[in-house]
């Protein structure tokens, strides 16, 4: 059967989101923010459960992989360094007619950032807004979001929110080795919040202003970057199959003109949007820019000595970067799935079970005050481990579907069967087959389920 996930327009989408309790504009009682979104009850969870996965996968199964959570502002000289605060711009153009503002290389189409190429794809490409072809010449715009240090007006440092989390990472590189037992090869991780002044946020979560990233930077000697860099690109696709499957993520390699000026060697992998498969992930082999370029910018050594070649030399870096954003969104519109259950349709999240926001909602058949007392006294059995729903509201079968449509694998019916023989019904969300189990063994079952 064909997912209705694949027809699921980014308005339904959103729409759903909303609904739910997934998602929410930013300050959406005051209009709004572009590119800033609010993740709600379930959205939180989801987001936590994504990043949880992630951490266990990329750090704590490993024995080379340590954590790190660096600050959101670094002292300017690291995107000097970083080479941000001279290339990370995009090209801007304005249409005349509309006064609407565009990236250039969106509105033309092409993966490049030639301003002669885009002149010239400019002349031949209309205004998405107005339909007139009347653009200004294509500028650079920095995307790095300022900010300011110090107390005193006129006084203070011009300083910037971080462009990308892996920065903290290099700078921190030779303070990793001096209080760790690590030796290169090794990597560093970390989860965390990034901002980039997009001049045009767009297809909702894909494209933001302020979004959080997972990025684990592995460092090698250089005659093994390329072994390095494609064992991880092997693990991080199966990583994202396990949830997605295989058909629904696919690597893209970047061409010579698209890859950073530093990339050795750079895949996306990709996730089929309701716009088509787009970047959700990137794996690069980055060469020693990194760690050079800090050395150079701070007059900090950081070289490295390996013991076992008697060699020293600046490591090579090969990077994993998630969006954790695009990969939420992924796995919402993934999940998203509609069949018809009694003649009616049947709205459910089909989400992988670590992965579900509730994992189980404990459900009273009535508000009698028996049932409504045993039913908590179920629930308090089974909250402390995972997060758990007690929802008495509406009929049972209401209560059923709202459960479907944020994703819960289980649900537990409270009934007066239960008050004689100390069992209650559990019911399976993508099967909805149900089963009768003890209260007694219902925490041990629960925990048997969702581990499998």
């Amino acid at each position: 059967m064909e997912k209705s996930s694949e027809k699921l327009s980014m308005e339904a989408l959103v729409s759903f989101a909303k609904r739910r309790g997934f998602v929410y504009q930013a300050s959406e009682i005051y209009g709004g923010v572009a590119g800033m979104y609010d993740f709600g009850p379930y959205g939180s969870e989801l987001k936590n459960n994504l990043k949880r996965a992630w951490w266990q996968s990329v750090v704590n199964k490993r024995t080379d992989v340590v954590g790190l959570d660096s600050a959101i502002i670094q002292h300017p000289r690291v995107w000097e360094a970083s080479g941000h605060t001279e290339r990370f711009a995009d090209p801007m153009v304005d249409c005349r007619a509309c006064k609407h503002r565009f990236r250039a290389d969106k509105v033309v189409d092409i993966d490049s950032t030639d301003q002669a190429e885009l002149i010239e794809g400019l002349k031949h490409t209309n205004c998405p807004n107005c339909g007139k072809n009347d653009w200004t010449e294509p500028r650079s715009f920095n995307l790095l979001v300022e900010t300011s240090l110090g107390s005193i007006e006129g006084e203070k440092q011009i300083s910037y929110l971080r462009g990308e989390t892996c920065q903290g990472i290099y700078t921190n590189f030779a303070n990793v080795i001096d209080t760790t037992r690590v030796k290169v090869p090794f990597g560093i991780a970390q989860i965390g919040k990034a901002f980039r002044n997009e001049i045009t946020p767009s297809d909702w979560l894909f494209r933001q202003r302020e979004f959080e990233q997972m990025e684990m930077q592995m460092f090698v000697h250089p005659d093994d970057a390329e072994k390095v860099f494609e064992s991880w690109k092997a693990e991080r696709m199966a990583w994202q199959q396990a949830i997605f499957g295989s058909d629904a993520v696919r690597f893209r390699e970047h061409g010579p003109n698209e890859r950073a000026h530093y990339a050795k060697a750079a895949f996306d992998i990709e996730y089929n949007y309701p716009f088509g498969f787009k970047e959700m992930e990137g794996i690069h082999n980055r060469g020693d820019w990194d760690l050079s370029r800090h050395s150079k910018y701070s007059g900090r050594d950081l070289s490295y000595f390996d013991e076992a070649r008697q060699q020293r030399f600046i490591p090579w870096v090969i990077e994993t970067s998630v969006g954790v954003d695009r990969l939420f969104m992924a796995t919402l519109h993934h999940a998203y799935d509609e069949e018809e259950v009694n003649g009616e349709t049947r709205t459910v999240l089909r989400f992988r079970k670590d992965l579900a926001p509730v994992k189980v909602a404990i459900l009273p058949l009535s508000k009698k005050p028996e049932l409504s007392k045993l039913a908590t006294e179920v629930f308090g059995t089974v909250s402390g481990d995972y997060y758990a729903e007690y929802d008495e509201t509406q009929s049972i079968g209401r209560r059923y579907r709202r459960q479907d449509e944020i994703g819960t694998p289980y649900c537990v019916t409270v009934d007066f069967e239960s008050l004689e023989d100390g069992a209650v019904t559990v019911r399976e969300r993508d099967t909805m087959k149900q089963e009768r189990i003890k209260i007694d063994e219902l925490k041990q079952y629960l925990s048997d389920q969702l581990k499998g």
